[in-house]
């Protein structure tokens, strides 16, 4: 049986790898496996082999991998099945966070593997999130600000617009983007709370054109 490493190198693409390189500026290799066939070759090795049986010991190796379809394997696994994972797992989260990080792969474990994590056990949040927004990473920071994407009501608002407001100073672009993203989602909650929000507080541009997008000034 082999293990999922070889089964990708194999069915990866000499010919699809350069355009997918250049989209993410040429800062990592790629196999050229694109989405959906990268969803198919885990379907059929889980198929084969069943759920891992050491998910994150798995995702810390994929992450080490040069070619950055490994990456994208590990995210697609933790979210296959990381609500079968200790409270722990958290620290190896905040680990793949700060490896080889890149909009890609940060934006898919805040958006889907800690925000169901953090679902899980939320009694980590506070912790967490304040080490992230407080520190000086700006990846961490973006899953702090994005972590809650997918809460619709559920969202924590206070929390939202305070980590929000920590980083509105910022000049990155990938915190600007992330801030209006997150106002943006909440929006189709409380589009008034957004507004008034963005109204009340003096917001990079592209912070606030992001958070405005569908609801409009006032």
């Amino acid at each position: 049986m082999i293990d999922i490493q070889t089964l990708f190198r194999a069915n990866g693409s000499r010919a699809a790898a350069p355009p997918m390189e250049a989209y993410m500026k040429n800062q990592f290799t790629f196999l050229g496996i694109r989405a959906g066939e990268r969803k198919k070759l885990v379907a059929t090795f889980l198929k084969e082999k069943g759920a891992p049986v050491d998910l994150l010991g798995l995702a810390a190796t994929l992450f080490a991998e040069e070619e950055r379809e490994f990456q994208y394997v590990a995210i697609d696994l933790l979210s296959l099945y990381g609500k079968k994972q200790p409270s722990e797992a958290i620290e190896v989260y905040e680990k793949l966070i700060i490896t080889k990080s890149w909009w890609d792969t940060v934006d898919g474990l805040a958006g889907t593997v800690v925000s169901n994590h953090f679902k899980l056990y939320p009694e980590l949040i506070p912790a967490y999130n304040e080490a992230w927004i407080n520190g000086d990473n700006i990846w961490l920071a973006r899953t702090a600000i994005l972590f809650q994407l997918k809460y619709k009501e559920q969202t924590d608002v206070e929390l939202l617009f305070s980590n929000c407001e920590k980083w509105l100073d910022s000049k990155e672009f990938f915190i600007q983007k992330a801030i209006g993203w997150a106002l943006r989602q909440y929006a189709k909650v409380d589009s008034e709370a957004v507004r008034q929000f963005v109204n009340s507080h003096t917001l990079a541009p592209l912070s606030r054109r992001e958070a405005l997008k569908h609801i409009g000034e006032a």
